[in-house]
């Protein structure tokens, strides 16, 4: 079904859009709950006042039919939908948008496009979904280019073969979440891969960003759901064999999961997927500290048990979602925790897991009078919610971003609070106000995924330098701890800086000659992972 045109500005449809007074009435609530944040809303610049630089390309006839260069195309196509983005789209600053937009339909018309950009002194950068975070796909290049075209992937959106008995299927890289689902379910398969984005992510944009799914353990990251890539790239195309697994040298497909589009564009993959769940069971269990919630997920993470989701919430967070509600005292810790699976009940598997969770002190409600389940829904209402939620906080002159990492258990605790201390100390200083909370996204049995989440009063016009300040400070805290810059956004231009704190040199000239061998010109995505 035709939804109509995205938001050039920010998340979701046009068409969805609030009207001015119930963005107005949204603001007064979230405002009261957080004590902080404008009561009366700024609204977006609209597309008719936007003012971009004029196009440096001209495309040359042949094809005229799959480029656009109008307003919307160039400012739907100039960011992502990290809050830094979505502050300067909803403001009307578009500084450098792509020159022209390409919609290729086929492999052979991205190598027409591809080899015209080059030609061009171009630079390409490949777009699925727009959802990074990370300014992955924002065209801010080098002056040594003569323009910037888009390569948007999303006419490539089919399930191209499934193979039932190897339970695999070819999808092309453009595919959306819902759109691939909907097709794996014809078949009663799914490929169980659901980030928050999953509305508009695309399956080129998860592997090339090496994305992390909604489960907590098991597989979770799209690595583990790659069968193999095939590839666009300046030398050629990049086609891996498929296999089950395979010792063979460096992984081609490894290569190219992460690379996010700087060494070729990404057209399809065959993926593993599996049959969709029968059975499940789930609990909100409660802990009186975020600490002792911490024990318990790392008692649960080295169980065995692998549920699919054990998402720990801390008290703040908790407090904030509405997850913690009723007669319970409201600062407690919350864990959400699920088990699925295609084949069997789930409800012995769930059972072992709040014995586990009660030895550390976790409590929960009887599952028959509904109040854990009403826990876990309240907590994944918001969840889903939250994209949308922040288009309003930018317009009511709120802070509204979050950051991730991954750690060794031994490292955690010393991680959390540093983190946790410099980042609240930094919102504190920039702002006056705010919090920082944090939540369990994944969990290894080596290791957990936190997730921080920051909410501050932002001053209308310096919303940026005051998350620079923030970012910076929790970002420092991170690789001084020990920590991986991102566990799941991907590094992007916003990253870069720690990421290259992060990897090791011999392993970023490897990377450079790799490019160098692909890539010769440096046109593809330039700025990211590289230079």
């Amino acid at each position: 079904m035709d939804e109509g045109r995205r938001k050039h500005w920010g998340w979701g449809f046009e068409h969805e859009q609030p009207a001015p007074d119930e963005v107005r009435g949204t603001a007064a609530f979230l405002a009261s709950h957080l004590g902080f944040g404008s009561t009366e809303p700024e609204e977006p610049v609209p597309l008719s006042e936007l003012t971009l630089p004029a196009p440096r390309l001209s495309v040359p006839a042949r094809l005229a039919g799959i480029c656009a260069s109008d307003d919307y195309e160039r400012a739907f196509h100039a960011y992502g939908s990290s809050y830094r983005d979505v502050v300067r789209a909803f403001r009307g600053q578009f500084d450098h948008p792509p020159d022209v937009v390409a919609r290729p339909a086929d492999e052979g018309e991205i190598e027409a496009v591809l080899e015209w950009a080059l030609a061009a002194n171009a630079a390409v950068i490949p777009f699925g979904g727009g959802t990074s975070v990370v300014g992955g796909v924002e065209p801010a290049v080098a002056q040594r280019f003569d323009g910037v075209v888009t390569i948007d992937l999303g006419r490539l959106d089919r399930v191209l073969e499934v193979d039932a008995e190897s339970l695999s299927a070819r999808i092309q890289a453009g595919a959306s979440g819902p759109r691939l689902e909907d097709h794996l379910r014809a078949h009663d398969l799914t490929l169980r891969h659901f980030p928050q984005s999953f509305q508009f992510a695309t399956l080129g944009g998860m592997i090339a960003t090496r994305a992390g799914g909604h489960f907590a353990t098991v597989y979770t990251h799209i690595d583990d759901l790659v069968q193999s890539v095939r590839a666009i790239t300046p030398a050629g195309v990049w086609e891996s064999r498929r296999l089950p697994g395979s010792g063979a040298g460096i992984s081609p497909d490894r290569m190219l999961i992460g690379s996010e589009g700087t060494l070729g564009l990404i057209t399809e993959a065959w993926m593993r997927v599996r049959p969709r769940p029968r059975f499940r069971a789930s609990a909100g269990v409660r802990f009186a500290t975020f600490e002792a919630g911490a024990a318990a997920v790392r008692a649960l993470s080295q169980s065995g048990l692998y549920p699919a989701n054990c998402r720990l919430i801390d008290p703040d967070e908790a407090r904030l979602t509405g997850a913690i509600t009723g007669p319970h005292p409201p600062h407690h810790a919350l864990l959400v925790l699920g088990f699925e699976s295609p084949a069997v009940e789930m409800g012995p598997r769930l059972a072992e897991a709040l014995t586990c969770c009660a030895d550390h002190g976790g409590t929960w409600d009887d599952p028959h009078d509904g109040g854990s389940e009403d826990s876990v829904g309240t907590w994944r209402d918001a969840f889903l919610r939250v994209p949308y939620l922040r288009d309003t906080f930018v317009a009511m002159g709120v802070i509204s971003e979050t950051f991730e990492t991954a750690v060794t258990w031994d490292r955690f605790a010393t991680l959390h609070r540093a983190v946790t201390e410099r980042t609240t100390a930094a919102v504190h200083e920039v702002s006056g106000a705010g919090s920082v909370t944090c939540r369990f996204t994944h969990v290894y049995p080596d290791g957990p995924a936190p997730y921080y989440t920051v909410l501050a009063p932002g001053r209308r016009g310096e919303e940026l330098e005051q998350w620079a300040h923030i970012k910076a400070a929790a970002a420092d805290a991170i690789i001084e701890s020990g920590g991986t810059i991102t566990h799941h956004h991907a590094v992007g231009r916003d990253h870069r800086p720690w990421y290259d704190r992060q990897r090791p040199e011999p392993f970023a000239a490897a990377l450079r000659g790799a490019k160098a061998a692909l890539d010769p010109d440096g046109a593809l995505n330039p700025g990211v992972l590289i230079d």
